[in-house]
């Protein structure tokens, strides 16, 4: 017999395993209570829960791609010029429209936030 720290028993852990199996198999809950499921996105989500921002898009505002962009690069990664911060956003696996907009900004040029970056990436376009 184990004695471990263990939270649960192993019939409780079996159940909770059986339960899961067909949310894992199907991809979506598959519970006939509605209270079980996870909550949908509001209306005034931002646009960014219904898929990548890029500058130029439709619903792409100065709050949403400054969003994405904090999102993506955090603070380490400023000061830096273009070309480092595009390097950054591929290395974060980030939209490609975005890593590439932000490629195309003057190469002089060099952003200590993503309030700044945001305002040459939506004020360019």
């Amino acid at each position: 017999m184990q004695r471990g720290s263990d939270r649960l028993s192993v019939h409780r852990d079996d159940e909770m395993k059986h339960e899961l199996q067909g949310l894992l198999r199907s991809g979506h809950p598959t519970r006939t209570e509605e209270w079980h499921d996870p909550e949908p996105t509001a209306d005034d989500d931002p646009e960014l829960w219904a898929g990548s921002v890029a500058p130029g898009q439709s619903g792409a505002s100065l709050a949403t791609v400054r969003l994405e962009l904090g999102r993506i690069l955090g603070r380490g990664a400023f000061p830096a010029g273009p070309a480092e911060l595009a390097r950054a956003l591929r290395r974060r696996n980030a939209p490609g429209a975005l890593a590439d907009a932000v490629a195309r900004l003057p190469h002089s040029d060099r952003y200590t936030n993503a309030q700044q970056l945001a305002e040459a990436l939506v004020g360019g376009e």
